[in-house]
């Protein structure tokens, strides 16, 4: 039992990394029924922008550059990880002025739009900072490990989960406790309504996509030390995201997390026992759930069930 516990340690907190990536990428889907393919790239973007910010040659004015690497690391790291996510926001923001034309037409346009603004932000990324892989330094209270029972565990992956598990609980809070989640719950479920009563359809569409744009860099900077900083960063995000929100059920917040979850655990066993069958093993979840609940575990139930 204990040689397992590493593993399911492991997959937990892959599962929540994964559950984070894909909420962004499900409030998106869920308010404005388009899938945002460029979800993995912001992630990408946002683990760049800050791997910038806290490396040696920040983007910055020369005395104000001086000033900022005066800076103990763990205080430009927690800086960073505010920073980081608005310059990333300032992307979706301009994605959505352009998909502002595709709303009520045929969702294959912004499918389109999005899976262009992904390759744009992909060759800008290797137009920037080229090919190689890069590492993203965090403060030496998050690295190393410690020893616990006969094992040593990896500081930073709780440090990730916890983080990860604190932000899933500030979304629910966002979503279930204020009046701004309470619109965006409505939007989803029926957006002529919302227009109806007076609340501005286009200013909601907006925030939900940079609040969802920020969550996904928030991903890619704590996901980063864990994967690497490398340009197709974003595609290894973006389809499980895709997977786990289908799996858990379109719109679900708790399908999403609970489904992040198993795949977390499913590709961390694997990983460990069968590492062949590591990425494989999630796909084989997904099918094995849609074919018996083909709205996924928490999903509304379609009219054409019966």
């Amino acid at each position: 039992m204990f040689d397992i516990l590493p593993h399911l340690v492991n997959g937990l907190t892959l599962g929540l990394l994964f559950a984070l990536i894909a909420l962004g990428f499900m409030l998106i889907v869920g308010l404005m029924e388009q899938i945002n393919l460029a979800h993995g790239s912001l992630f990408a973007l946002g683990a760049y922008v800050a791997m910038q910010l806290t490396g040696p040659r920040p983007p910055l004015p020369a005395e104000l550059a001086k000033l900022w690497l005066a800076l103990p690391l763990g205080w430009r790291y927690a800086a960073t990880l505010v920073i980081a996510p608005v310059i990333v926001s300032l992307v979706g923001i301009l994605i959505e002025f352009c998909m502002r034309r595709t709303y009520g037409k045929d969702p294959l346009y912004g499918l389109l739009l999005t899976f262009g603004a992904a390759m744009v932000i992909e060759e800008l990324i290797r137009l920037v900072w080229g090919t190689r892989d890069y590492v993203l330094q965090v403060p030496s209270a998050v690295n190393g490990g410690f020893l616990f029972g006969d094992l040593i565990w990896s500081t930073y992956r709780f440090y990730a989960a916890g983080i990860a598990a604190g932000i899933i609980g500030l979304v629910w809070l966002l979503i279930e406790k204020t009046s701004f989640g309470a619109t965006v719950k409505a939007g989803a479920h029926d957006s002529e309504i919302v227009r109806a009563l007076g609340i501005n359809l286009s200013r909601l569409r907006l925030l939900v996509f940079v609040f969802g744009t920020m969550l996904a860099a928030i991903a890619g900077i704590i996901v980063a030390p864990i994967w690497g900083i490398r340009p197709h960063m974003g595609v290894d995000a973006v389809i499980p995201a895709f997977l786990v929100i289908v799996l858990g059920g379109v719109g679900s917040f708790w399908g999403a997390v609970v489904a992040g979850l198993l795949v977390g655990l499913c590709v961390g066993l694997a990983g460990a026992y069968a590492s062949e069958w590591s990425l494989l093993s999630m796909y084989i979840l997904l099918v094995a759930v849609v074919t018996f609940r083909a709205r996924g575990l928490w999903g509304k139930k379609s009219v054409l069930e019966v």
